[in-house]
């Protein structure tokens, strides 16, 4: 537990704590408590913001119970249908008002007293982001520990941010840096990789931190997830490489493919012309064709892709959830002071 004598000289700040949740409702009050007693003493004015992503059980209804127990600065973004955990992380990340943001999960497995550790690390070392890694996993052996491993070196080979644990949700940002980046699909576990697309990876740090098992309900997420990871990290590789000129990507394989066509028709046409041999069986000739056509369409996909990028930074992006009944507090407001 956190006390005055025992949190970090903080800089002054003030934190939002976001949670997603997903029909954990046994595990509402004991995660709210905890993060009551984590922060006992807190120095500076914090925010708890619990997002329901459209639970099917009673979890709606606890939240505004033990929110209405605690006080205002426990507020619930209640999400109108299942949206899934990264649409959840950041509807919660949208309502976030702090200056540093800590995100965790709802299960009860991630633990609130290491927060102020987090925070003082990031905001006394002058870091963009603190991520938690869970060095003593309490989770089983061959359908989470070993699949987290594999998928972990893999994102680290791919997107060049090295970090021990990315599956951990406990995580601790600067406000201002986290809000520019968009989650879609399964990329909450690749936000350090996202993080390293308008920040650089120096300003990344990892904290070992405590992980408890898991007392109530079931873990939504099972072996099935690693094939989403494995396309999301597909997305990632392209993104953090060619978002702003998709046209190089897309463009430098239509040259590739193009030069390589044009290669097997110059020298089909040499046979034809000069060697005066019959070259309409054979199968190189089709080779060096289709090697054509799919160059033209690459080129064209990247002009589409460049077209499609601009009108992306342009416009900006849409969400991809719908809050029922948003609040709309000051900056002022709501908020849990020492």
């Amino acid at each position: 537990m956190t006390d005055a004598t025992t949190t970090p000289n903080l800089p002054p700040h003030s934190l939002s704590i976001v949670i997603p949740m997903y029909n954990e409702a046994e595990n509402v009050e004991p995660m709210v408590t905890r993060v009551h007693e984590g922060l006992k003493g807190y120095p500076h004015p914090w925010e708890l913001i619990v997002v329901d992503d459209g639970s099917a059980d009673a979890t709606p209804n606890e939240l505004r119970r033990v929110g209405a127990k605690f006080g205002s600065h426990v507020r619930t973004v209640e999400l109108m249908r299942n949206f899934r955990q990264t649409a959840a992380m950041q509807a919660g990340i949208d309502a976030a008002r702090g200056t540093v943001i800590v995100t965790l999960d709802g299960d009860l497995q991630n633990d609130p007293a290491d927060i102020p550790r987090m925070v003082g690390r990031l905001l006394n070392e002058d870091l963009d982001m603190v991520a938690g890694w869970r060095k003593d996993r309490k989770d089983g052996l061959f359908l989470r520990k070993i699949p987290s491993r594999i998928a972990n070196r893999l994102i680290a080979r791919i997107t060049g941010v090295t970090l021990n644990d990315y599956g951990c949700s406990l995580k601790a940002f600067r406000a201002d840096v986290l809000k520019n980046v968009r989650l879609y699909g399964e990329m909450h576990r690749f936000i350090p990789a996202w993080l390293a697309t308008v920040t650089t990876p120096r300003r990344i740090a990892e904290e070992v931190v405590t992980h408890h098992a898991r007392q109530f309900g079931e873990s939504k997420y099972g072996i099935s997830r690693t094939f989403r990871v494995i396309l999301d990290l597909i997305s990632v590789y392209f993104f953090m490489r060619f978002r702003a000129r998709p046209g190089h990507f897309f463009g430098g394989a239509g040259l590739i493919l193009g030069g390589v066509g044009s290669l097997i028709l110059a020298y089909m046409a040499f046979l034809k012309f000069v060697g005066h041999e019959n070259i309409g069986t054979r199968p190189l000739l089709m080779v060096g064709f289709f090697s054509i056509i799919m160059a033209v369409q690459f080129i064209l996909s990247g002009i589409l892709g460049e077209t499609l990028a601009r009108i992306y930074f342009e416009s900006g992006a849409g969400k991809l959830y719908q809050v029922r009944n948003p609040d709309t507090l000051t900056a002022d407001e709501a908020w849990h002071k020492a």
